[in-house]
């Protein structure tokens, strides 16, 4: 039997340790996506309604097709943070990580900066394979990662329901695109019926959902459509027909005038070929090649990332791989996807 998400006693625990601090600061892993743009912005709001002091920060300026998702601004880059010159007292505030449970994932600069926090909560629905340290009761006061949870931005609602603030608008459209974005429109195994319970709300807040799934999905450049028709016209199959893969190429965004934020969701593309149980995308970085895995829940892609030292759920998961000097791309590629093959 599956692990079960975290009762509602923790969050209230949860709730209690946060309300003893005054001054907050928020943050998310390095290249945000949704679910941490969704849940940092979220969490401020009901925070401040609370009266706290609320900072976010993240390591670069926010992606500008993410803007909407922060209409106030209340995102700041770490160097523009630094720039207004705000004293932050680092003995006495909150950190507060959301969507990652690793400071080093914030990123470089962010992380060195953040790393004098005394009080710091990771809040996290990805799996931790690494031991945390554990009070003597047995409970990780650090980690508050539920592994069952479809996004963090549903644990960010959960925990918002608790502190007793009701949702504003731009709470409701944060979190549902959080939980969109994180589901892969609700196509992914990790959704529940508290998943659908907690969209309900956002619904009954006046969020339409065609017109949530549009700012998230239907602003894309031409270019962008005409590169998604070449990396699938160049999708291969593994000899099994179990493993389907595309490659992106560095040239290739440059060629259709992209970003690698525009390529995130070609790969759910892949699971709708007919027998095809795990998709990879690859994406070369120098000597290492960026691998990102999807399935339909029934393959544990995580555990096979781990196997790469890498990890994620059993939906979703990625990992970086060394290529070995004396061997080509191409045919690292093939045993790799062979390999996979011939553990399914």
């Amino acid at each position: 039997m599956g692990k079960k998400s975290l009762p509602i006693h923790l969050y209230l625990e949860l709730s209690h340790r946060i309300l003893q601090h005054e001054s907050i600061i928020l943050t998310t892993h390095v290249g945000p996506d949704p679910d941490g743009i969704g849940s940092i912005v979220s969490l401020g709001r009901a925070l401040q309604q609370l009266g706290k002091t609320v900072h976010i920060i993240i390591e670069e300026p926010l992606w500008y097709k993410y803007k909407y998702l922060d209409p106030e601004g209340s995102i700041f880059s770490l160097d523009d943070f630094l720039g207004k010159k705000t004293a932050v007292n680092f003995e006495e505030s909150l950190l507060i990580v959301v969507d990652t449970h690793k400071l080093s994932r914030t990123g470089f600069k962010i992380s060195s900066f953040l790393s004098p926090f005394k009080n710091i909560i990771f809040i996290d629905h990805h799996p931790n394979p690494v031991p945390t340290a554990m009070t003597a009761s047995g409970v990780d006061h650090q980690h508050f990662i539920d592994e069952k949870a479809a996004a963090t931005g549903e644990m960010i609602a959960t925990l918002i329901n608790t502190l007793g603030v009701t949702f504003d608008d731009v709470m409701a459209l944060g979190l549902y695109t959080a939980i969109l974005v994180d589901t892969n429109v609700f196509r992914y195994p990790s959704v529940t019926g508290n998943t659908h319970r907690l969209i309900a709300e956002f619904l009954d807040h006046g969020i339409p959902s065609h017109t949530a799934y549009n700012l998230i999905n239907g602003a894309k450049k031409l270019t962008s459509m005409h590169l998604l028709g070449q990396i699938l016209k160049n999708a291969q199959v593994g000899p099994l027909g179990l493993v389907a893969w595309i490659w992106i190429q560095e040239s290739d965004l440059r060629d259709y005038n992209s970003e690698l934020e525009d390529t995130h969701a070609y790969i759910n593309n892949l699971l709708a070929l007919e027998g095809v149980r795990i998709a990879c995308m690859f994406r070369q970085d120098g000597p290492r090649l960026k691998l990102s895995m999807r399935s339909h829940g029934d393959i544990d892609v995580g555990e096979i990332a781990a196997q790469f030292g890498g990890g994620g759920h059993s939906h979703s998961a990625a990992t970086v791989i060394e290529i070995p000097p004396n061997d080509s791309r191409e045919n690292f590629i093939h045993d790799l996807i062979l390999k996979l093959e011939r553990q399914l």
